[in-house]
């Protein structure tokens, strides 16, 4: 687990009052989710971060991501929620918010697109 002498980190988890997106027939998808286990502090910034320390911090969190059973899961839910803090499925807030400002505005191509054709993606 990443540690700056200077500043302990703060250890928080999925916050519980939004529930998963969907659940599948095993249960719910965040109960596979690696960062449950044993590094969630990675996932959420302490409050005054220095940029450094949160760049080292989410690279690390995103390493946690990327062998993760669940990422794609843990990401849309972060999407559709939307999330508006930490790391989640790989993304940060501002990278989460570059993805939903791609969707929209490919949502609003496809609509404007004549019938029976696809708009290019831009």
């Amino acid at each position: 687990m990443l540690h700056m002498p200077h500043q302990p980190l703060q250890v928080a988890a999925v916050p519980p009052q939004r529930a998963p997106a969907r659940e599948d027939q095993a249960g719910p998808w965040h109960s596979e989710a690696v960062c449950r286990r044993d590094e969630a502090g990675l996932f959420f910034a302490p409050s005054k971060e220095p940029t450094a320390a949160r760049l080292s911090r989410e690279e690390a969190a995103k390493q946690v991501c990327a062998r993760c059973p669940v990422m794609v899961e843990c990401r849309e839910h972060a999407l559709i929620q939307p999330e508006p803090y930490g790391v989640w499925g790989g993304l940060t807030a501002a990278e989460r918010r570059v993805v939903l400002a791609r969707r929209r505005r490919r949502d609003i191509e496809l609509k404007a697109a004549p019938t029976g054709r696809i708009a290019a993606a831009g």
